[in-house]
């Protein structure tokens, strides 16, 4: 949980604040200013989001934001103070930009039968603002005025520090073959013109809580250089950190790209209904939930919304990642950002810009990529020891040599001033985050949405995934087949009752008994009172003073009313047919069979059959009985766990999380217990509040596929996340041995830092372009 909600549960009183930061490109930059603005007085609960260039924290007085900002100008950065939550600027703000809390269906009251209807409430993702994700490029760590969002990187003031000091090299380097004495002064004024910047921001670091910085010991490397004679490698030191930075800068920004273009999706303006009914076109960030728009041929569709009149293909493939245009129609839904095809529609908007899929699919990669993985916080935590024991280190070369083994001062000095540029830990540090910030953007690109960096390491992970089943491994929209009545009661007043009961449910099989009702002509439904429900088993009421349960056969055993021979000799046929049986209760006794068959979804025996070759096994956990449940199971090639209720699956997420790394998939909405326990939880949906909130990963496709695809980029980003460790540590120990044997120097050092930087940043990059084919 990130942002302002977070920091208002976190007790005790205090304003929240933020601002937008430029000028981070790194998690080295995070932990500079987190680690600077948490020493402040009075302020605590710092979080520094990296994507979305965003500070947060919670001051006890809101006149702290003054010596905030003053901190972090001082390190290099530029902030600027965002709205609060709520307030009149903040409430128009864009796709992407708000603060509302996305809204929560109503579920209707919790019933069972066999299929787990019981419910969990909303999910609990705290709002979190978005302000600066569109904003483009970061800026220079230098201090001073930065360019407007969108700059090019050459045009940044980064850049024209680079280009400063390249060409002060460049023309020293001609003046040493042309008038040698002059050369001097260009190299030692290239080696001033970056250490001002660059020492102003060690000294700020330094009281801020951060001596041992990059900028401290590339500062300390190059004064000694100067200090020793070697003027020349002083500037060279200084050149490369620049371009270092630079291309970190570049990287940065190719990053956030994703994000940018997720935000570029929302077209600026809208066509809405005016009260007359005249479309008037008025900006995007204007709708309102109520609000009706016109979505032409061609048009990309403004909000997330549900269909009124006209039917289209819609291509999704921006936001879902399904390729394939998909036809809609009246009643239902389309996600922001879509492209209509063919026909004209009225859409009903559903939510705001703020909180429309694309919105929240941007908060959700923002706060992702500022979450720490596992590997990334011991990375972190390693370079914070790393970085003194290496001053140390080069301390003791400069002077145990000269002292106790009589090595000449000039020579160990320039080894120990090298040694202190190879042991910047940069490479190392931003290995890791940048890693799974490609991987996090790539996923979202295809549907997959992945909350945070420890749910990515923990798919990749697991070696076994359990699924529910309605919803999940089946389409979700079963249809009642067969209804019989007991003990001669009348077929259609049994309808009557059992759709009465299951009125305001938004559970599959409610739904499916509520359309035979309306099939069989059945008018307006008599009202239900008493509703209520035994959570796993049963939905129950009173209508028309008759008490009336409707569940599976087991509860109505447990009830006191069992199904006789030839009731139950049906419901084992049915059964046996791959049907799921219910059983209507009329004030305590069995009054009629209820048949329906929800199929497997058509993609679900090849996304299973994908994660065995990926060598994960796959078992289904599911309510419903265990005839039932094998028939599915056997057409599926998945092993069955039937007849479990909620406490059951939870048991059986246990178990097996006790042996191993462990992912669940439901719906969203059922099996929160199994859900929450299991290493990861991956929600079906098609971009729904729940879909996207209640679990640690969404699959906005809702294919069973998609868990395979997920598996695949999760060992793709932690294979990545290796080879960049091992380049950023392999090229550290090959420039330490070379270093102390006096084979290599100050500029081979930098140049290796900063070429490990690059490298593992382009590596991270190569990410962007997974695709699903991979699994």
């Amino acid at each position: 949980m990130t942002s302002e909600a977070s920091m208002a549960d976190s007790g005790g009183p205090g304003t929240a604040l933020s601002w937008r930061v430029e000028g981070m490109d790194c998690a080295s930059c995070v932990a500079k200013v987190e680690r600077a603005v948490s020493r402040l007085p009075g302020v605590r609960d710092v979080r520094v989001n990296l994507m979305a260039e965003r500070l947060s924290l919670l001051a006890e007085d809101a006149g702290s934001g003054a010596a905030v900002e003053e901190r972090v100008r001082a390190l290099g950065y530029t902030p600027t103070r965002l709205a609060a939550a709520g307030s009149a600027e903040a409430g128009g703000e864009a796709a992407g930009h708000g603060h509302g809390r996305a809204p929560h269906p109503d579920h209707g009251h919790d019933h069972g039968h066999s299929h787990d209807h019981d419910r969990h409430g909303p999910g609990h993702a705290a709002p979190a603002d978005a302000h600066g994700h569109a904003a483009g490029l970061a800026h220079g760590h230098d201090h001073g005025a930065e360019e407007p969002p969108g700059t090019p990187w050459w045009r940044s003031g980064k850049a024209r520090l680079v280009f400063l000091l390249g060409g002060l090299v460049a023309a020293a380097w001609l003046l040493s073959h042309l008038w040698p004495a002059a050369s001097f002064w260009f190299y030692l004024a290239a080696t001033l013109a970056g250490l001002w910047p660059f020492g102003r921001r060690a000294v700020a670091l330094a009281r801020a809580g951060s001596p041992f910085s990059i900028e401290t010991l590339m500062s300390v490397a190059a004064l000694g250089a100067v200090a020793i004679g070697a003027v020349e490698e002083a500037a060279l030191v200084v050149f490369l950190f620049a371009l270092g930075e630079l291309l970190e800068n570049v990287a940065a920004s190719q990053a956030r790209a994703g994000i940018r273009a997720l935000v570029a999706l929302i077209p600026r303006t809208a066509q809405r209904e005016g009260p007359g009914g005249a479309p008037e076109e008025v900006p995007a960030t204007a709708l309102r939930p109520g609000d009706t728009v016109i979505v032409r041929p061609g048009d990309r569709v403004p909000c997330d919304g549900e269909i009124l009149e006209g039917r289209s293909a819609l291509d999704e493939s921006a936001v879902t990642g399904e390729s394939v245009p998909v036809s809609r129609g009246p009643g239902e839904a389309v996600v922001a950002g879509a492209i209509n095809a063919e026909g004209m529609l009225r859409v009903r908007v559903t939510h705001g810009a703020s909180d429309n899929t694309l919105a929240r699919i941007v908060r959700m990669v923002e706060e992702a990529t500022a979450s720490r993985a596992p590997t990334q916080r011991f990375v972190e935590r390693f370079a914070r020891w790393w970085t003194p024991a290496a001053m140390a280190a080069a301390a003791l070369t400069m002077l145990v040599p000269p002292l106790l083994l009589g090595g000449e001062w000039a020579v160990w000095i320039y080894r120990g001033l090298a040694l202190l540029l190879v042991a910047c830990p940069c490479a190392l540090v931003i290995s890791i985050p940048a890693a799974m910030a490609s991987g996090l953007s790539a996923g979202a690109r295809r549907g997959l949405l992945v909350k945070g960096g420890a749910a990515l390491e923990a798919i990749g992970a697991a070696r076994r995934i359990a699924f529910d089943k309605t919803g999940t491994l089946t389409l979700g929209r079963p249809r009642v087949t067969d209804l019989l009545p007991l003990a001669g009661q009348d077929r259609r007043e049994a309808l009557r009752l059992a759709a009465a009961v299951e009125q305001g449910s938004s559970h599959p099989l409610a739904r499916a008994i509520l359309a035979a009702a309306e099939a069989e002509g059945i008018g307006t439904l008599p009202a239900l009172a008493e509703a209520g429900a035994v959570a796993g088993r049963a939905a129950t009421g009173r209508v028309e003073g008759r008490s009336i349960a409707i569940g599976s056969p087991r509860h109505a055993a447990e009830s006191g009313a069992p199904l006789d021979a030839a009731a139950g000799a049906a419901t084992e046929a049915l059964e046996a047919e791959g049907k799921t049986v219910t059983v209507l209760l009329l004030d305590g006794r069995a009054a009629a069979l209820i048949a329906l068959r929800d199929e497997p979804r058509p993609e679900a025996a090849e996304g299973l059959a994908a994660l065995r070759r990926l060598g994960v096994e796959t078992v289904m956990l599911t309510g419903d009985n265990p005839r039932t449940a094998q028939a599915i199971g056997a057409a599926l090639g998945i092993e069955a766990r039937a007849g479990l209720l909620p406490e059951d699956k939870l048991r059986e997420i246990r178990t097996m999380a006790a042996q191993g790394p462990v992912a669940m998939v439901g719906d969203g909405i059922n099996d929160a217990p199994a859900l929450a326990a299991a290493s990861v939880g991956i929600a079906m949906g098609g971009g729904t509040d729940v879909a996207l909130e209640a679990a640690d990963a969404a699959l906005l496709r809702g294919r069973v596929t998609g868990v395979a695809e997920l598996v695949a980029l999760s060992r793709a980003t932690l294979a990545n996340m290796r080879q960049n460790v091992a380049v950023a540590i392999g090229l550290k120990l090959v420039l330490l041995v070379t270093t102390l044997l006096g084979i290599t120097g100050l500029w081979p050092a930098i140049l290796a830092d900063t070429g490990a930087t690059v490298l593992v940043t382009l590596n991270a990059l190569r990410l962007l372009a997974w695709r699903p084919r991979d699994a």
